[in-house]
């Protein structure tokens, strides 16, 4: 039901995104079930839970689920590096070597297996404004495309048990670039290192961090690196996509790892949350930095980081040397820690210049559409982001139901 009617959206063709995901996706077993939000104006004017949260113990999908919202941690981790920008801490163009001087003379990988790699200088220095952007020349081991992606894997790069940042941090400084900083764009760990930074630069932790600086201000009581016992109820089963539209339990919501406070605080996927809690951060997103009376960037900030800064405004799809994003490549670009939308009939999907956001693994999304004043977030637990086009369907039925 929405919290308050406006005359910008049919309230009926909103209804068409239930039908849709419970047609094709939730009856026929594709989704275990979705939250689905659309704001406008600042209010929420449609909101629906559908389908369960645990398929295997039947429990029912509710608006209050919490989530593990994978890389929709991104945005955070770069508004609160982002909010120390604002203080002096540092200048984007500042090398990483500054504050990283194990990483002063890296190198980019030219073949071989690990841990005997073939490798030359790096022709160019790595940025802040390279982590923030992803063209660091850093990777992911889970997208399994190269030698140094298998590198990742072995060293549990992505996480595990025993990993910190600083244990992160000095790895990478032993491991090879994918490409020369600043001349490529792939999706990596470089949130994970704007993670490390902010830790570094503001002296804290990077949860005490996020609880002093952003979720404490804006009133987000259900979103950590953690469940809390008290919300464990809540949290929703996670699943994995098999071949022939099947899905099996990736992760049981009463022995998940989430239950208990990490040891590695990842800035680019470690966060749970739930959509109203997320909603509050988006909310202060398309408020220019503000919500309710508390500013979590500055107005000017903000605007300088949901431009595109791909170098020569170039679109992902001319940069990149991966195959995997949490957003589809054609007509966007990339902000400090958002995707940017700079082209809408060459992305094929409806919306509008200048629309940001981001997704999670788990096929959680959200946007921001400036020039419409609208918000959506929608929150499943499926991985990969890749096995429905389910971003693509939902903007379709958004956009559909705004007059």
């Amino acid at each position: 039901m929405p919290d308050r009617p406006t005359s910008r959206f049919s309230l009926k063709r909103l209804d068409r995104i239930t039908q849709h995901l419970d047609r094709n996706y939730i009856q026929p077993g594709k989704l275990p079930g979705a939250v689905t939000l659309i704001a406008h104006r600042g209010e929420v004017v449609w909101c629906q839970a559908q389908g369960l949260r645990d398929v295997e113990r039947g429990a029912p999908m509710t608006r209050d689920t919490v989530f593990r919202i994978y890389s929709m941690t991104k945005p955070i981790t770069s508004i609160a590096l982002m909010q120390l920008y604002e203080q002096g801490k540092f200048l984007l163009d500042d090398p990483v070597h500054k504050y990283i001087p194990a990483w002063r003379d890296l190198r980019v990988y030219q073949g071989g297996c690990y841990p005997d790699f073939e490798t030359v200088p790096a022709t160019t220095t790595m940025t802040i404004r390279d982590l923030l952007t992803h063209t660091s020349g850093l990777t992911y081991g889970f997208t399994e495309r190269t030698e140094l992606d298998a590198a990742y894997r072995e060293l549990k790069l992505d996480g595990s048990a025993t990993l910190t940042l600083d244990k992160l941090v000095a790895h990478l400084a032993e491991l090879p670039l994918e490409f020369s900083p600043g001349t490529a764009w792939n999706y990596s760990v470089s949130t994970d290192v704007v993670g490390y930074l902010v830790q570094l630069l503001s002296g804290k932790p990077l949860d005490e961090y996020f609880q002093d600086h952003i979720f404490g201000p804006l009133g987000m009581q259900e979103t950590g690196f953690y469940v809390r016992p008290e919300l464990q109820p809540r949290l929703s089963a996670c699943y994995a996509y098999r071949p022939g539209d099947a899905m099996v339990l990736q992760d049981d919501p009463e022995r998940s790892r989430y239950l208990k406070k990490p040891s590695f605080l990842s800035g680019g996927g470690g966060l749970a949350s739930t959509v109203d809690d997320y909603l509050r951060f988006a909310r202060a997103l398309s408020q220019g930095g503000e919500l309710d009376g508390a500013r979590i960037i500055g107005r000017k900030t903000l605007e300088f980081m949901r431009r595109n800064h791909l170098p020569g405004n170039q679109d992902l799809p001319s940069l990149t040397i991966g195959g995997f994003s949490e957003t589809p490549y054609a007509g966007s670009g990339f902000g400090l820690g958002f995707s940017v939308k700079t082209d809408v009939p060459k992305s094929h999907i409806i919306g509008s210049e200048g629309e940001y956001g981001w997704g999670g693994l788990a096929s959680t999304n959200f946007w921001v559409d400036p020039v419409e004043d609208v918000v959506g977030i929608f929150m499943t637990q499926l991985i990969p982001s890749s096995s429905y086009p389910l971003r693509q369907e939902l903007r379709a039925l958004v956009y559909g139901a705004l007059d």
